[in-house]
Parts: C-alpha cells; sequence; structure tokens
C-alpha cells in the first residue's frame, strides 16, 4: 500500500472512530431525556443516534475493507465496500423515518404532551455542540479523501443539526407556548427528513456499485486529453467508471497499422504518462488496434475523439 493511500486510510478511520465516540455519548443523554420528557420528537432524535452508531460502525467496517489492497480474489481493489457500507446506512434511515413517523401520527391523535423540557433543551444543545465538533472533522476528511462512506456518515450528523433544533422548537412550544401537538408534528418533520436524507444518500452509492460512467464533464476532458497525442488516430470503446476513491478507464486506440509492437507499446506508454499527468492514480487499460479496425458494434463502435470535436466546432 503506498503512502498516500495509507495516508487515507488512516484519516477515514478516524473520522468513523470519532462518529462512533460521539453517537454513544448522545445515545446515553438522550436515552436519559427521552424518558423524562416524554417526547417524541426527542425519541425520534434517540432512534436517529443510535442508528448513526451502528451507521457508524458499519462505515467502519467499510472504510477498513476499502482500504485493503487488491488481492487473486478481486484484482479491481475492495473500493465498492464504501458503497455497500452507505447502502446499509440508507436502509437504516429508512426503516428508522417509517417508525418515527408511524409514532408522531399516532402521539398525534392520542394528543400526547411532554415533561420536563428544560432537560430535553440541555441535551439537545449538549448535542448540537458535539456534532459541529464531528462535522468539522468530517468535512476535513472528506476533502482529504473523497469517501462516500464518511460524506454519507456525515449527512447523516449534518441532519441532526436541524433534528436537535427541531426537538428544542418542540419542547419550546409544547411546553411554553402551550401547543399540544407540537412535538409529534416536529417528530414527523424529523421522519421527513430522514426519509429525504436516505434518497439523497442513496444515489451515489447505486451509481457506484452499478458501475456508472464518470460525470459527462470529466469523461470529455479526459478524452480531450487523450486526443493530443498526435499518433492517435480514433478511440472507441471508452469505458470509465469509479469505486471508493480509485477511478478505472478502459478505452481501444487507433494507431497506424504498419507500427511495429514496440512502436505502439511505446505510444500506449506516452498516453498513459500524459494521462496520469491529469488525472493522477486512475487505473488505466488501454487496447491497440490498427486504423479502422472495429470489433463491437452500436455504441462501443464509435470514435469518441470525433465526437468530441464535432460538439466543440459545433457552431452556437
Amino acid at each position: 500500500m503506498s503512502g498516500a493511500e495509507t495516508s487515507r486510510a488512516a484519516l477515514t478511520r478516524s473520522a468513523a472512530l470519532a462518529s462512533i465516540a460521539v453517537a454513544l455519548l448522545l445515545i446515553g443523554l438522550k436515552a436519559w431525556a427521552a424518558l423524562s420528557t416524554g417526547s417524541t420528537a426527542m425519541l425520534g432524535s434517540l432512534a436517529d443516534t443510535t442508528l448513526d452508531f451502528i451507521a457508524s460502525v458499519a462505515t467502519l467496517m467499510g472504510v477498513w475493507v476499502a482500504a485493503q489492497p487488491a488481492d487473486r480474489e478481486h484484482r479491481f481493489g475492495h473500493g465498492k465496500a464504501e458503497a455497500l457500507a452507505a447502502m446499509f446506512q440508507v436502509v437504516l434511515i429508512s426503516l428508522s423515518a417509517l417508525t418515527l413517523a408511524f409514532r408522531s401520527i399516532s402521539q398525534f391523535i392520542a394528543g400526547a404532551r411532554t415533561e420536563a423540557a428544560n432537560e430535553g433543551i440541555a441535551v439537545s444543545v449538549i448535542a448540537l455542540v458535539a456534532t459541529f465538533g464531528l462535522l468539522a472533522w468530517q468535512r476535513h476528511v472528506i476533502r482529504k479523501t473523497g469517501s462516500i462512506a464518511i460524506a454519507t456518515d456525515h449527512l447523516h450528523y449534518k441532519s441532526d443539526v436541524l433534528l436537535n433544533l427541531a426537538v428544542i422548537a418542540a419542547l419550546a412550544l409544547d411546553q411554553y407556548a402551550g401547543l399540544a401537538g407540537a412535538d409529534p408534528i416536529f417528530g414527523f418533520g424529523i421522519a421527513l427528513w430522514l426519509g429525504w436524507g436516505a434518497w439523497h444518500a442513496s444515489s451515489e452509492a447505486i451509481d457506484q456499485l452499478l458501475d456508472r460512467e464518470w460525470p459527462e464533464e470529466k469523461r470529455e476532458r479526459f478524452i480531450q486529453v487523450l486526443g493530443r497525442h498526435p499518433e492517435l488516430r480514433g478511440v472507441h470503446d471508452l469505458r470509465t467508471r469509479t469505486s471508493g476513491n480509485r477511478d478505472f478507464v478502459q478505452f481501444h486506440v487507433w494507431v497506424d497499422g504498419r507500427m511495429t509492437v514496440t512502436e505502439a507499446h511505446r505510444v500506449m506508454d506516452e498516453i498513459e504518462y500524459k494521462l496520469l499527468k491529469e488525472f493522477p492514480g486512475v487505473e488505466i487499460l488501454i487496447h491497440p488496434d490498427p486504423e479502422g479496425h472495429v470489433d463491437e458494434t452500436g455504441m462501443a463502435a464509435e470514435d469518441v475523439l470525433a465526437a468530441v470535436d464535432e460538439s466543440v466546432n459545433k457552431p452556437s
């Protein structure tokens, strides 16, 4: 494992361990507050934090597995473990949202009230302070590593800021303003927020699991760099994907059919060198073909260099 990969693994593990520590602290505080106040919103916050703890453990396992180098059984590495950890978190968040929504509706119909609002508000303020500290560290780690698992975990705790503010508002309105339905209404709002967060967090993880192509802008920039080599006559069957923090790309190139194997190999090395300067760390697989030779059909047979040139030169 390279120094950069070792550093990335250490950062992602530190973020996962920090989220576990914060979650354990908040579970204890919120369990006491939920029993003291009888608040549905506080119970929803406790449920969310409990799921955050379980999800953070899954994140720790995911980033640990993803950091393992490629082996005989996993030649492309273990990067998708992060996407699997993210999807596990999405399932937990969705279940939490459904359960909380059901309880909120039941409590609203029953006209339930809260008690000991001061204790609940104090716990929520402590939770906000701890969450802000964790979010700051997670943002630093995400900037350095681009980890999808840490990014999904970050989304949980980011939503916790609004969630804790909602709990404070629910308790204050119920106890001090006399609005009996405030607590379950805020609880239902938290459930909707959790559901939206689960939907949003699932998209990137699903893209990685299904080997979605790179974003169009990134893909076109790659093709433009690729097309700078003077001996390159065309490119087809270009395929790109991302797994964890690693990018993979493979493609066929057309070169002069009269080239020797040695000359063609030199061209491939030059192309790879130029690409790695612009896209460091990407794993590249190039297949040389004599100019005009195509084994593929349909979209894979199209010359992507020609397609990009047409789009660039097309009159506006």
